[in-house]
């Protein structure tokens, strides 16, 4: 099979970890009898200093030809004094809605080798946990009507949350699907002991519940289950929730795994194409020195490989790999801890990965 992949190197770290992706992914197909096509586009900061903004309409066009997509990170303090519209980051909102992604996939797992870097308590990472939190990605808050006026007490600012019954079927019918594939456990996080649109978003889970009669499902407020992450994580499968939950959670959770630069993130949409991201940011105070540790994207490569193309089995192949290679005690910066233990380089980590799927070390880096 032949996969057409758009790649959005972007800034910062972002070009090193690609390309770390791309050798993974190319080893990967040659194991399997699959052929990667990669074309890069232009987005971000990279985009506005080569053409005046940050989304240009060849990349949207290319991703829409795509058969998914593969994005490093964006931003940084050099595009920080742009007007909102012009920043880097404007271009992440800008390519989801091109592609009408309406679902972001964010896992938290605690890898086996990584169970000493967790802040958690060792009573609660012993067991390990694989959690899978299921985001709405269009509505609420950050799309709801804003802006400023005069109050009683001045000026005042408001932002409307706001989900109708469409979007929030759209979503729960996602995580109750995920959850089949799971453990068949599903947690709705909401705030409908205050919020409207919370009370709508339970009335509307609980009734797709009915459909569902397989899956153990809950509900939980949204202080609760922050609190609930901490207390006891390994209780978690399935959670979906709303746009700003979602943003909060999924960040809270990512910190009980010991290091944001193991996660990795899928956004996807009514088709089977979807954006492929690790979810740290570009990191441009150590960009250029081989210091990123490549796995969360490469891990969002793994996602894609799922997800996108439907190849469990070289999905699992390069998870494995990770867990292997970790396992082998073979640590980036960001993991090694106070072990004592001398970290790998990115480029070094990528060849351990690599030798494990069972390719060749890797070389110098692919211009595109």
């Amino acid at each position: 099979m032949e996969y057409r992949i758009a790649l959005l190197k972007g800034d910062g770290i972002g070009p090193e970890i690609t390309e770390s992706a791309v050798q993974v992914l190319e080893t990967v197909g040659a194991r399997f009898g699959h052929r990667f096509v990669f074309e890069p586009y232009l987005i971000g900061g990279a985009a506005i200093d080569a053409v005046g903004e940050p989304l240009p309409d060849k990349t949207v066009e290319g991703c829409l030809a795509s058969d998914s997509v593969l994005l490093g990170a964006v931003g940084g303090p050099k595009w920080d004094a742009l007007p909102a519209d012009m920043r880097p980051e404007k271009a992440l909102l800008g390519i989801r809605a091109a592609l009408g992604l309406y679902m972001n996939l964010r896992p938290a797992k605690l890898f086996p080798a990584l169970k000493g870097a967790s802040p958690l308590r060792e009573d609660l990472t012993a067991q390990g946990f694989d959690i899978l939190i299921v985001r709405e990605l269009t509505g609420g808050i950050y799309f709801g009507e804003h802006g400023t006026r005069t109050g009683r007490y001045g000026e005042e600012a408001f932002d409307t949350e706001c989900y109708s019954v469409y979007e929030i079927e759209r979503i729960g019918k996602a995580a109750f699907e995920a959850a089949r594939k799971r453990s068949g456990r599903l947690v709705s996080v909401d705030k409908a002991n205050v919020l409207e649109s919370s009370r709508l978003w339970r009335r509307t889970m609980h009734r797709l519940a009915e459909s569902y009669p397989d899956v153990a499902y809950s509900d939980l407020y949204v202080d609760n289950a922050a609190m609930q992450l901490v207390r006891d994580p390994q209780q978690f499968d399935v959670i979906v929730t709303s746009n700003l939950f979602g943003d909060i959670l999924s960040d809270e959770a990512s910190q009980l795994t010991g290091s944001i630069g193991m996660l990795a993130s899928a956004s996807l949409g009514e088709t089977k194409r979807g954006l492929f991201e690790p979810i740290h940011g570009s990191a441009p105070d150590i960009a250029g020195k081989d210091l990123a540790n490549p796995a969360a994207m490469i891990l969002s490569g793994a996602m894609m490989l799922r997800y996108a193309f439907g190849l469990a089995d070289e999905a699992d192949a390069v998870e494995n790999a990770v867990d292997a290679v970790l396992a082998r005690g073979c640590h980036t910066a960001d993991i090694v801890g106070d072990s004592g233990v001398r970290p790998l380089s990115g480029s070094a980590m990528t060849a351990e990965l690599l030798r494990e799927l069972g390719g060749q070390r890797a070389g110098s880096a692919r211009r595109y």
